[in-house]
């Protein structure tokens, strides 16, 4: 007689497992396209929970080294800054270009390094010597064709731009000139360029004081005033300035009301702490404007904050911050998240809020450098966000048992996200919320599932070598079509917020995995679920270059 256990027809569909994730737990192995693409949209180099990050470095440089295409890192370097708003993988997948394709790496420099941090950043990957061209040959200097690329990019940059990109060391903008060496373009340039590398003005020649920019003479200015009068004279001349290059000479509350005019919506939420201590919000006047600013739509549209970053400031904000305040980052967050779509129909979210998931959002890098905002933090706002948009939907918060969680989908996105965040701790099993909602829910119809995770399930295991999550998504689908007919397709979401090269679900017609924790990652979850075939690598392979 046949084994069934062995040949059963609904499990002889589940693939088995083919690779083993950093928990130990049975993974589906992403190709190499696919698993670059979620780690240039969720990878900080820092360390998490389950690696350091010296081996996410060498993860990313084996995977690099794995894609012949330089087309699609070109592309990748482009979609991770502009779409996923990151700033050190873009900076990595340059300089993986600069030394396989220069001429697609100046195809792309200037929309990748769009900032004096990126350039910063850029430098000084170069410099580390941590990236070889095909051949193996190890380059620690700009090459001649990339020392063009920062020649070009500081003679084009604004004076703002540049002031900007002074702040901050190891490396410093300093450093980058002196080894760039950009010819200045005309004498203003060159006694700007003098005044950034510290050189004594007789080096300038033939530029002179005289011919530094309005807005340095004006710093200069500022710094040298003994008084809040003599600053406040001065700060109508520091347009373009910014304001951290004047909060060390601030001398009291007025002058630091009028930086604070300077600061954008994101310097001000993540600044409200700083702008208490100093008195700024003891005026009505301060409270009303900061507010406006923070919550004001095109300004947080255009800045591309991530929303869980609104969360953070709520989170930490001093309980003395007007509550004017706190109401605007609610809003915020809202505008942030404004454009999570309404799916084709209601869905399971299962959140995981398992132990792993309680590390820092951005990995350790040291200390100052480490956001106090966690995975299960960005995860919990990934769910509330999809929730307040399609409020019939169910979330199930999940870790080594799923979780029964009243929500009220009226509620604001971050009150859902403070409360959903709060859950679990334990071990990881990520078939709990699609196994709960097989139980708990069988009579409801579904669009699918989306599963927030770091994927790292190591609890319970599937049939027959698979997943968990595979077996109980094939139950899903069995009892979905038996509700509304065999042509029902409900769809498997996957968005992993670390950077792992593993899955619980491998790619197929009906199941997608996605990296990030910007708001672009909506868009490609709501083309998928409406049946278009917009998959996550065919996003990054869409860009224009």
């Amino acid at each position: 007689m046949v084994n069934m256990s062995l040949f059963a027809s609904k499990t002889a569909r589940l693939p088995r497992a083919d690779a083993v994730n950093e928990a130990g737990g049975r993974a589906y192995k992403l190709e190499p396209k696919h698993a670059l693409a979620q780690v240039a949209a969720t990878g900080t180099l820092g360390d998490a929970f389950y690696s350091t990050a010296g081996t996410q470095l060498d993860e990313v440089l084996k995977l690099i080294g794995q894609i012949d295409d330089d087309q699609y890192l070109a592309k990748l370097a482009v979609y991770a800054r502009q779409k996923a708003a990151m700033k050190d993988m873009p900076a990595a997948l340059l300089v993986a270009l600069s030394v396989r394709n220069t001429e697609l790496m100046h195809r792309v420099f200037d929309r990748v390094i769009d900032n004096g941090r990126v350039l910063r950043t850029t430098f000084q990957m170069i410099r580390s010597g941590q990236f070889k061209s095909k051949s193996g040959t190890v380059r620690t200097g700009l090459s001649s064709s990339v020392q063009r690329a920062f020649q070009r990019w500081l003679n084009e940059a604004s004076v703002a731009k540049l002031l900007s990109a002074s702040i901050g060391n190891d490396p410093s903008l300093r450093d980058v000139l002196r080894m760039a060496r950009p010819t200045p373009k005309d004498d203003e340039r060159r006694a700007l360029f003098g005044w950034l590398t510290d050189k004594p003005e007789d080096k300038w020649t033939p530029a002179t004081a005289a011919n530094l920019p309005g807005q340095v003479q004006a710093l200069q200015a500022f710094r040298a005033a003994v008084d809040e009068a003599t600053q406040l004279l001065v700060m109508g001349e520091l347009e373009g300035v910014r304001w951290d290059m004047l909060a060390d000479s601030a001398k009291g509350p007025s002058v630091w009301a009028a930086i604070a005019r300077k600061m954008g919506p994101q310097a001000l939420r993540m600044n409200l702490n700083t702008l208490l201590r100093h008195d700024v919000l003891a005026t009505t006047e301060s409270v009303n404007y900061i507010a406006d600013r923070i919550a004001d739509k095109a300004e947080v549209r255009h800045s591309r904050q991530f929303p869980y970053q609104y969360f953070a400031a709520y989170v930490n904000a001093d309980d003395k911050v007007p509550q004017k305040i706190k109401t605007a980052l609610h809003k915020a967050a809202e505008i942030a998240c404004g454009n999570v779509p309404e799916l084709p129909g209601p869905v399971v979210i299962g959140l995981d809020t398992s132990g792993s998931m309680s590390c820092s959002v951005t990995g350790f890098r040291g200390r100052g450098a480490t956001s106090k905002m966690r995975c299960v933090d960005v995860a919990a706002l990934f769910a509330a966000a999809i929730l307040r948009r399609n409020p019939d939907s169910i979330v199930i918060p999940f870790d080594t048992r799923a979780y029964d969680a009243k929500m009220d989908p009226s509620d604001s996105i971050l009150s859902i996200a403070e409360r959903l965040s709060k859950y679990g701790g334990g071990g990881t099993n990520c078939a709990l919320p699609i196994e709960a909602a097989n139980v708990l829910h069988r009579g409801r119809k579904f669009a699918g599932v989306v599963l927030v995770s770091d994927n790292e399930s190591w609890v319970g295991t599937g049939r027959h070598g698979s997943t968990g999550v595979m077996t109980a998504w094939e139950a899903f689908v069995a009892n979905q079509r038996k509700l509304a007919g065999r042509d029902a397709n409900p769809k498997l979401v996957c968005i992993d917020i670390q950077p792992y090269q593993t899955t619980q679900a491998c790619e197929r017609a009906d199941i997608m995995n996605i990296g990030g924790f910007s708001d672009a990652v909506f868009n490609v979850i709501s083309a998928f679920l409406a049946d278009n075939n917009q998959r996550f690598v065919a996003e990054v392979e869409a860009i224009e270059l």
